[in-house]
Formats: C-alpha cells, sequence, structure tokens
C-alpha cells in the first residue's frame, strides 16, 4: 500500500471541505464552531482509498485547511508535508485573494504536482464554466499546475465530476515518489489532545522515517524524552507508521501541557535544535522589498515563530529576488537541511516568500562574503559527500565530530561513515578534519613550537596543553598531528614537553656559570639549605632567567622542592633515606626529636622534611611519631 498525503488550497468558502467530504464520505470540520459557522478553523483530516496501478492500493490522506485570510496560519501548518495538492477554485466566483496566497503558498513550498478543481459547477451554466476555466488555466499558466496537470469541474452536491477527480488523483499519485521509511524519523505534530482511557495522543504527518510501538522518542526543541504505547494510521490502530502516512500516537511521558502544535518527534540523541539556519530566500513579486533584520513570520511545516532576516550581501531585497540569507528564529526549533519555510511579513500579516533550509549548523560567519556564498552553494548543489567536504572544510582545524554529522545532514550514521570514506577526509579518531586543514594544523604546530624555542632558550619545550591552546585546534586533531609529527621525527616529546628533534637548552656562558652556583650552593648545604632566594640574589643574571634555570634544575629532579620555601639538591634526599633505612634496623618508630638528632638539623628543616617523607611513604605518622616503612 502507498501512502500519499493530499493538502487542498483555496479561498474560503469554495468548497474545500465539501469536496473531500464528498470524496471521502469524511467531514473534515471536527471543531464546533466550525459547524455552528459553516467555515474551517483549523485543518481537518480524512482518507480514501483507492485502487492504483498494478493492483496497488492507494491511501490518499486529505488534509484539509481553512481558507480565510486570518486562518492562514492554521493552513500553514497543515500544508507542509503534502505530497500533491488540490487547488479549489469555485466556478461562481474565480479566483480570490487566498487563491493566490494559497497558490504562491504552494509554488515557495515546492510541491510539485497536483490537480485544479472548479468546485459548485452546478451553480453556472456551461459558457460561464467554460470563461472561469479559460480565467484559471491563464493564471496557472507557465507553473507546476498549469498544462498537462487538468482542470476538473466538479459538484460536490451533484457528484457530477467526482469519478473523473478520483482518476486523475489516481495518476498524480502513482507518480508521487515513495518517501523514505528508512530515513531518521521525524513526525511534526499539528494536534495534542488527551483519550479518555488512552491519555496523551499527538498527531502529524509523518515526514520521514518508522515509528513503532515502544519506540522511544525526544521532543524538539525542549528535549523531553517520550515512549510510544500505541500508534494509528489514518484512524485504525497499526504496528507502525512509515513515511508519509497520517500518525496518531498515544504517548508515555508527557502529558498535553508539555506538548504543542509546532513541536516536533525525533529520534533521541540524534538532532540539535537551532535558533539560526542559513537559507536561500525567494522573495515574491508581489511582496514590498525586503531590508536587512527584518522581522517576520516564519513558518516550516507545523512549526511557526517570529524571526530576523538577515542578509548576506547586500541591504534589501527586491521583489522577484533569490538570496542567501541567514533566519535569527526568536524560539529554538528543529529544522534540517532541505526543509522548506514560509516568511510572512510581521504587519500586516502577509506572505511574502518562502525557500529552503541549506545550513540548520551555521558558525558565525567572519569569512568574505564570496567565501559564505561558495559553502552555501556547494551545500545547495552539491553531492553529498561534496556537501560532507564543504562542511568539513569549514570547520578547520576543529574539525567535524562524526556523531554530529547525521544531525547536521539529516542521515544515518552508517551513511555518514560512507560519505566521510569517499569524500576522502583525514580521521582524527571519530573527528573529521578536510587534509589541507591538516597540513596547516601540522604547519601552526612546528611553527608555534620554533617560536616557543626562540623566546626561550632556557626552557627545554613547551607544553602539549600551552601547545594546543596556542594553535586553537581541536583535542582529537592536535593528537593525530603531534603523533604524525613524532613519527616522521618533525618533532619530539619528553614527558609533557614537545620540542625540535635535538633541540635542548640554550645556555649563554653566564646562564651555565649561574646553573652552576645553584647546584652547587645547594650540594653542598646538605640539608640545612640556603633561602632559595638568597642564593639567587647573588648570580649575575636577571631575576627572569634565574627563575627559569631553578626550573630546569627542578624538571631535571636535580633540585628537588619540598615545600613553599625549601628547595634540597636530590643527593642530600637520597642521603636522608640511607640514614632513615639504618635508623630502621635499630627502631621502626622516629619521632621529630630523634629525627633532629639523627640529621642534625633544626625543626625548621625536621618537620617540612618528615611531612616529605610521609608523601614519598617513607614513613608514616602515627600521632606524634612516625612509623617507618
Amino acid at each position: 500500500m502507498k501512502s500519499v498525503i493530499v493538502g487542498t488550497a483555496g479561498h474560503i468558502d469554495h468548497g474545500k471541505t465539501a469536496l473531500v467530504k464528498a470524496l471521502t464520505g469524511i467531514d473534515a470540520d471536527r471543531l464546533e464552531e466550525e459547524k455552528r459557522r459553516g467555515i474551517t478553523i483549523d485543518i481537518g483530516f480524512a482518507h480514501l482509498d483507492l485502487p492504483g496501478p498494478g493492483g496497488e492500493t492507494l491511501r490518499l490522506g486529505f488534509v484539509d485547511v481553512p481558507g480565510h485570510e486570518r486562518f492562514v496560519r492554521n493552513m500553514l501548518a497543515g500544508v507542509g508535508g503534502i505530497d500533491l495538492v488540490l487547488l479549489v477554485i469555485a466556478a461562481d466566483e474565480s479566483i480570490k485573494p487566498q487563491t493566490r496566497e494559497h497558490f504562491d503558498i504552494c509554488r515557495l513550498l515546492s510541491v510539485r504536482r497536483g490537480i485544479t478543481v472548479l468546485t459548485k459547477s452546478d451553480l453556472v451554466d456551461a459558457e460561464t464554466l467554460d470563461v472561469v476555466k479559460l480565467e484559471v488555466e491563464d493564471f496557472l499558466r507557465g507553473s507546476f499546475l498549469g498544462q498537462p496537470s487538468p482542470v476538473i469541474s466538479v459538484s460536490s452536491l451533484t457528484g457530477a465530476g467526482l469519478d473523473d477527480l478520483k482518476r486523475e488523483l489516481v495518476k498524480a499519485a502513482a507518480e508521487v515518489p515513495a518517501k523514505d521509511s528508512q530515513a531518521l524519523t521525524r513526525l511534526p505534530i499539528d494536534r495534542v489532545f488527551t483519550m479518555k482511557g488512552f491519555g496523551t495522543v499527538v498527531t502529524g504527518t509523518l515526514v520521514s522515517g518508522t515509528i513503532r510501538k515502544e519506540d522511544e522518542l525526544e521532543v524538539f526543541p525542549g528535549g523531553k524524552r517520550v515512549r510510544v504505547r500505541g500508534v494509528q494510521v489514518h484512524d485504525a490502530p497499526a504496528e507502525q507508521s512509515t513515511a508519509g502516512q497520517r500518525t496518531a500516537l498515544n504517548l508515555a511521558g508527557a502529558n498535553t501541557e508539555e506538548l504543542a502544535r509546532g513541536m516536533t518527534l525525533a529520534p533521541p540523541d540524534t538532532f540539535r535544535p537551532t535558533s539560526r539556519v542559513d537559507a536561500l530566500l525567494s522573495l515574491l513579486p508581489s511582496a514590498k522589498p525586503l531590508k536587512d533584520a527584518a522581522r517576520v513570520h516564519c513558518h516550516a511545516y507545523t512549526m511557526e515563530a517570529i524571526a530576523e532576516v538577515r542578509l548576506y550581501s547586500m541591504k534589501q531585497m527586491k521583489p522577484g529576488d533569490e538570496q542567501y540569507v541567514q533566519l535569527r528564529l526568536a524560539e529554538p526549533a528543529l529544522l534540517l537541511p532541505g526543509d522548506r519555510f514560509i516568511l510572512r511579513q510581521f504587519s500586516p500579516v502577509v506572505t511574502i516568500g518562502g525557500g529552503f533550509v541549506l545550513d540548520a549548523s551555521p558558525s558565525i560567519r567572519k569569512q568574505p562574503q564570496v567565501e559564505v556564498a561558495t559553502l552555501l552553494t556547494t551545500l545547495m548543489t552539491g553531492s553529498p559527500e561534496q556537501v560532507l567536504e564543504a562542511r568539513v572544510k569549514h570547520r578547520g582545524v576543529a574539525g567535524l565530530r562524526l556523531q554530529d554529522v547525521p544531525g547536521e545532514m539529516n542521515v544515518r550514521m552508517e551513511d555518514a561513515t560512507r560519505l566521510a570514506k569517499a569524500a576522502g577526509l583525514v580521521w582524527c579518531s571519530q573527528v573529521l578534519v578536510a587534509p589541507s586543514a591538516f597540513a596547516s594544523a601540522r604547519g601552526m604546530v612546528r611553527q608555534t613550537v620554533e617560536k616557543f624555542h626562540g623566546a626561550n632558550p632556557l626552557v627545554a619545550g613547551i607544553s602539549k596543553e600551552e601547545l594546543r591552546e596556542r594553535t586553537r585546534i581541536g583535542p582529537e586533531v592536535f593528537q593525530s598531528v603531534l603523533s604524525m609529527m613524532v613519527e616522521k621525527k618533525e618533532l619530539e616529546v619528553a614527558g609533557e614537553l614537545v620540542h625540535l628533534p635535538g633541540r635542548g637548552v640554550v645556555m649563554k656562558d653566564e646562564e651555565a656559570e649561574s646553573k652552576k652556583i645553584i647546584e652547587s650552593a645547594f650540594a653542598s648545604a646538605g640539608l640545612k639549605v640556603p633561602a632559595l632566594r638568597d642564593v639567587l640574589a647573588g648570580l649575575k643574571v636577571d631575576k627572569t632567567r634565574a627563575q627559569k634555570i631553578v626550573t630546569l634544575l627542578l624538571r631535571d629532579k636535580t633540585l628537588v622542592k619540598i615545600s613553599k620555601d625549601l628547595v634540597f639538591h636530590e643527593s642530600a634526599l637520597l642521603e636522608l633515606r640511607r640514614q632513615i633505612a639504618a635508623y630502621k634496623t635499630k627502631s621502626l618508630r622516629i619521632d621529630v626529636g630523634q629525627f633532629k638528632e639523627l640529621t642534625g638539623i633544626t625543626r625548621k628543616y625536621a618537620i617540612p622534611l618528615l611531612e616529605y617523607l610521609d608523601r614519598e611513604r617513607v614513613t608514616k605518622r602515627v600521632g606524634d611519631a612516625r612509623e617507618i616503612l
């Protein structure tokens, strides 16, 4: 069975709801107010099964939309996921304002197929019907509803023309490409209500993927998790719903106050809501010029939000123009590349244009306008491999995580992996980077190390973390670059320090002399060491260089700092360990007094040295004494 969504469009009171009822036997007006006033206020739904070519059954899901200008926002909530449109025009009134606006909306949403229906044909004579038909054909000429698309005259009251319309529906529906039930699931919510005995129910047109009982889904943009307790397709219980079907879900984990029209259900941990998108915008010829930073109403599927339009290459768009823009939404929403949208003027609220999303994860654009245009053109016209390559290249040395590709490109993980391999990208663990960016990162690392050596001759190398921070390379990319450069002997790593091959500390004569003086002062002092500041004060080098020499001695463990103010030579501490080991043959415990007597030092040195021995697990404090381990 093939499922196709058919949407109505047209002016108020031109017979859209009556036509749907005549075709399906279902009254799509469900609200009491709609029945009382005789007009459609909100979207309604019906369905019809027809025999298709080759014995296949075609299930047509009808989305009936309001025609009144005050309810165009409701009309937009229903028309986003349709496969073909019935443009309904009353024979006794011909083309009216909402006929034009609804027709513009369908074109902007890139609806490719449809049938024009002249309703109320029983209210006019044959001559008038012919004139109206000519007017309509002239209005539609050159559009997707122009010839050879049919114009069918019907009467919902008498049934005239309905069989002809059904035949044309079968022909048009058979040409609609099947939606991808294996794609990532998305269900824009158009209704939320409570059903007695079931609880929370949402409905919508499943635009992609498959939803089954017990599936876990995420509600966007809020991020709440829900579980599917039950599925209905076209008002009948089902084990699953597939792309292109009108779907109702009984949900556990959320109440009606937490859900609303405009939200979207999708797989958990896959997508991210966004507040800005880069897009291609087409402005209607009938619209007023659109200024940069203009506020508009943005509609996509069932979502509606206030947005600001930022123009990339001009201060103002002319009517009929097509330009790259960035839409900045007042509220986050789930939008993906390829999603169509409609813009309506902020006030008065009329349709002014529409287009489709190119990038729902745009970074802050700092590149020249020509580079932005090149990127967006690739996103619009490139193959999937080229699109991924462009996205990764745009990230520079930060790279793009493989796990983020499905959400950014609306592809499955297995497809993301395949595209990454086909695009020839560099894999840095699970981060993708363009070959040119990887080469750039390599050059940046080498240049930074060379510059560090030049500025710090008394330091053996730059720490890995400082090197990464200076180059601003992503962690995974940095580690891959560093590993490759070490493998190719372009760099060497000693512990946490990175340096050029064979490059060590370079000292001038006075610096080398100062190093000997410092080392000698502490080596000769034993455990009765002088204050470090006093030793440094007698050197010929300045304070900064003297401190770097000390740092070098500490790094090489020639000197050992055991407290804030005390530094000892390594030989003195080795001798202390030998003394403690010898003392252990006489006693397993030693107190402060005995330690002072053993070493011949004062309490000033004894306490810090005992604490040092505790840290080194040579001794263990027990009360006021130490146990020798």
